[in-house]
């Protein structure tokens, strides 16, 4: 530990391998185990630091993490935003040093605000407070939380107690605290152990079966996203939904889900196109489909509606900078080809939208990105038997951004002990038990359907109830204990 000391250099580049490391330990990869090793190593590298040292050595982290973590925004500027290499290049690389900035900050701030003498709990409460403000500043990116990746880990029981952020805080605690255990104070064995060991004697189901099963069918149509808003990709799209549709009509099923803006049209050019697809059902079967609205006002909406006596609808709460809606706009279109594609600016929906209900199940909705935020689910969850949630992973294309996606999605099931029925353009559907198990899943890049059935779900876990807040208050008192004994020592 004293390298770091003897050589500053030396702890900025274990910061850079910290954020490679806790990439590696979420999907694709899964390698859990490193995510505490990484927090581990970024705490040794801090412990001597002044504060301009931690804030570069933070900075270096989030380039770590963020530089391969989020590489799927270049496939997003260049392959879908037809914006040539150096300038994709350029935008993706600004986007990862401005997302560094969060630890920058978070870190150099522990490191003025906190002395040493509860260096563990003030680094862990740190952490937290640190990934809570990456979640609500600037509409929020909680891509790649510390603890998002430990949905395969013996910690994952902790998951439906306090959601992902008390797993990042576990994972950090229990990095700063196998460092003080290589630095011989026993001490910290106990507690180690007790976070890993814990977990053993947690119940393992929060909630009950609500009902039968539902029999579903999940429609992935692979589309090219490259016509998607053309004539001919309006036209591949409505002979290919039907045409899946119509292979549904002699298998009993009580949904047929199509995904995110299946349908590249607003709904009331797409009403006649779903009739006939609802038509082609037997009459006991209901359809869902992810389609765009607008209202009288000029207002666009990014939307879950049904047919057959499907009771409401949803509109996206939670809009995605740059796809949805353009910050600055007068200032940007027309200044790059990616901010000129062809979608309309949304408007958000509105908060504490009742759950639609569908095949007599309350189905809480999440539209694609809006599965990240743990929170926003949560509030989902509590009224509904079934998480829905319909994306349009295209935009990612081949790489490691929808492997992340259904992890996520994973954990949200696992939080609020829900099945999360997963229906994507072109990978990954999924059907995810709460325990944020896949029971079944279709290949990526495939026009192909998924025939399952998932369970509602009554009951809350205690995370359900409570969301976030109690850890982020949590973090919040560690963090504070670090600057009153500081106070003290002065």
């Amino acid at each position: 530990m004293h390298a770091f000391r003897r050589h500053p250099r030396l702890g900025y580049l274990a910061a850079v391998v910290a954020g490679v490391l806790t990439t590696l330990s979420a999907a694709p990869f899964k390698l859990w185990w490193l995510a505490p090793v990484a927090a581990g190593l970024l705490y040794a590298g801090l412990s001597d630091s002044t504060p301009r040292q931690a804030a570069w050595r933070g900075w270096g982290y989030g380039l770590g993490l963020f530089g391969p973590g989020v590489s799927w925004v270049y496939v997003s500027i260049h392959d879908y935003g037809y914006t040539g290499v150096p300038l994709a290049v350029a935008l993706t690389t600004l986007f990862v040093a401005a997302l560094a900035l969060f630890f920058a900050v978070t870190l150099g701030l522990y490191r003025r605000l906190c002395g040493p003498r509860f260096g563990v709990i003030t680094f862990t409460g740190a952490w937290v407070l640190g990934e809570a403000l990456r979640t609500w500043l600037f509409t929020g990116f909680p891509w790649l939380l510390l603890g998002s990746g430990q949905v395969d880990s013996p910690l994952a029981p902790w998951a439906p107690v306090g959601g992902v952020y008390l797993l990042s805080l576990i994972v950090a605690l229990s990095g700063a605290l196998g460092v003080e255990l290589l630095r011989r104070r026993w001490w910290s064995a106990l507690p180690l152990a007790g976070l890993w060991l814990i977990p053993l004697a947690l119940p393992t189901h929060w909630t009950q079966p609500a009902g039968d099963p539902v029999r579903v069918a999940l429609l992935q149509g692979n589309l090219s996203q490259h016509i998607k808003w053309t004539q001919q990709g309006q036209r591949t799209a409505i002979d290919t939904y039907l045409r899946q549709t119509r292979q549904l009509e002699d298998i009993p099923l009580d949904l047929v889900i199509w995904p995110e803006a299946a349908l590249p049209m607003f709904e009331d050019r797409a009403s006649p196109i779903l009739e006939r697809a609802q038509a082609s059902l037997p009459d006991e079967t209901q359809l869902l489909t992810g389609i765009l609205q607008r209202d009288a006002q000029g207002q666009f909406y990014n939307s879950v509606v049904g047919r057959n006596g499907v009771e409401g609808e949803y509109r996206k709460q939670h809009l995605v900078p740059f796809g949805e809606y353009l910050p600055l706009e007068s200032l940007l279109r027309g200044a790059i080809a990616f901010f000129d594609l062809p979608m309309p600016a949304m408007t958000p929906g509105e908060d504490e939208q009742p759950p639609m209900v569908a095949a007599g199940t309350r189905i809480g909705n999440a539209i694609c990105y809006e599965i990240i935020y743990a929170n926003l689910v949560a509030d989902q969850a509590r009224q509904a038997e079934v998480i829905l949630t319909l994306s349009n992973d295209s935009w990612f294309g081949d790489s490691l951004g929808p492997q992340q996606h259904l992890q996520m999605a994973r954990l949200r099931a696992l939080e609020n002990g829900r099945y999360v029925v997963r229906a994507t353009s072109n990978g990954v559907t999924a059907i995810i038990d709460p325990q944020g198990h896949i029971t079944q899943r279709l290949p990526q890049f495939e026009t192909a359907t998924l025939i399952g059935e998932f369970t509602p779900m009554q009951g809350l876990t205690p995370f359900t109830r409570t969301g976030s807040w109690p850890v982020w208050l949590l973090g919040l008192m560690m963090m504070l204990a670090g600057v009153r004994g500081r106070r003290r020592k002065t």
